[in-house]
């Protein structure tokens, strides 16, 4: 015997058809999101990253630059001032050149 057609059936099949094709297109707008939030978070890491290395140049790079800058323009000096010593009409009795001297004797 042949039975009719079962509209409980065919409304189930329906529904759960729908509800495959709902899931499908959740999940890609699920992956779309996802793949949005990765990009922001890049963009933040970033920032982040120009934001360390300007704080870096601005607070240990530069300081420092400044600082062997001046140390070279002083050990100029004192290379300058120790050639003029031999042409010094007081180096017999200079407590510098006895200080270097002593220095020296030390090492």
């Amino acid at each position: 015997m042949v039975t009719g057609i079962n509209w409980t059936e065919i409304i189930l099949g329906v529904m759960t058809l729908l509800g495959g094709f709902g899931w499908f297109f959740d999940r890609r707008k699920h992956r779309q999101e996802i793949e949005s939030l990765m990009a922001d978070n890049r963009q933040k890491d970033m920032n982040l990253s120009k934001d360390y290395v300007s704080e870096w140049r601005t607070y240990i790079a530069e300081p420092l630059q400044r600082e062997v800058g001046e140390l070279r323009q002083e050990i100029t000096e004192l290379r300058y001032a120790i050639q003029k010593i031999d042409t010094c009409p007081h180096r017999a009795n200079c407590p510098v050149v006895d200080g270097l001297r002593s220095k020296q004797d030390g090492d």
